[in-house]
């Protein structure tokens, strides 16, 4: 009734208004200059908690979402919320969250184990897809952290991360000694020009 009908753009549910706890709009983008990602945490009396960050490697819009619903996850968890829904337009990664769609991009994998060990620190917590329209406030955020330029005189180095499948000392070999410092065998080949006993053809190479 407030304006023509040919300038509605979306008629459905307005989810603002048919929830009371805490809520939790976030989202991701990727081009080919940057990524952001952002996320805002509403409580029961509306009050916003807004965050983003802007990602120095590429990756994809799917990768980007994720990383914006953890950076929200991450966020509610400091701020001690024990009930939260979780308001995505990314209708793929709430049905893959869910269980309901299947991942094919393997490098999606380690995001959604994350996010579901994330999602055990709640008592509860809900996931809904919203049409974009209804996610304009994390669209402005992103205006927001694609304005903001990161010096590149910053350099931040890479972190090594590795996995290992089983406990170390399974690979130890205690090694046996023969009470000689470890420099016997070069100061014997030196003198004697003679190689150590049951060497191999690599010992040898080596010494």
């Amino acid at each position: 009734m407030y304006f023509p009908d040919e300038e509605i753009s979306f008629v459905g549910e307005e989810i603002t208004e048919t929830y009371d706890g805490w809520r939790m709009f976030f989202n991701g983008a990727a081009n080919f200059k940057e990524v952001c990602n952002r996320a805002i945490l509403v409580s029961e009396t509306g009050q916003h908690y807004p965050v983003f960050t802007k990602l120095r490697f590429l990756c994809t819009n799917n990768m980007a979402e994720y990383v914006a619903c953890i950076l929200g996850l991450n966020l509610a968890i400091d701020m001690n919320i024990q009930e939260l829904l979780v308001i995505s337009d990314s209708d793929l990664l709430v049905h893959q969250v869910l269980g309901e769609w299947a991942i094919k991009n393997t490098k999606i994998l380690p995001y959604l184990y994350h996010m579901l060990e994330l999602m055990k620190r709640f008592t509860k917590i809900k996931f809904k897809h919203i049409p974009r329209i209804q996610n304009e406030f994390t669209d402005a955020l992103a205006t927001l952290s694609s304005m903001i330029q990161h010096p590149d005189k910053n350099f931040i180095n890479h972190i090594p991360v590795t996995i290992h499948n089983q406990p170390a000392y399974y690979a130890h070999v205690e090694e046996e000694t023969d009470g000689n410092p470890w420099f016997h065998d070069i100061k014997e080949y030196l003198a004697k020009g003679k190689y150590p006993k049951h060497a191999n053809h690599t010992q040898k190479h080596t010494l």
